[in-house]
């Protein structure tokens, strides 16, 4: 027989039980173009639990939105630095 907290479990959808989306803006270097962030930002759409990309070439930044169950910020500055284009958390 199930317990409460079990059957309260099953009851929930699957999303309920997902973490929320988190938000970090990248400072991003070597943009100096006008194609860099699209490189900047198809590198990070390539990330597994990446939903939404936003770079700026004029401030050096990137903001994304990620599952953080499927992700973390050293995937993000990793998969910008491949695409060479380092790039850090802002401290």
């Amino acid at each position: 027989m199930l317990n409460r907290l079990t059957a309260a479990l099953i009851a929930l959808p699957i999303a309920a039980l997902a973490a929320p989306p988190k938000t970090v803006t990248l400072e991003v270097k070597n943009m100096t173009c006008s194609l860099c962030p699209i490189t900047v930002k198809k590198s990070l759409e390539k990330v597994s639990g990446v939903s939404a990309v936003k770079v700026d070439g004029d401030k050096k930044t990137a903001t994304v939105t990620f599952d953080p169950d499927k992700t973390q910020p050293e995937a993000l500055t990793r998969a910008t630095t491949n695409a060479g284009y380092p790039s850090t958390l802002p401290k």
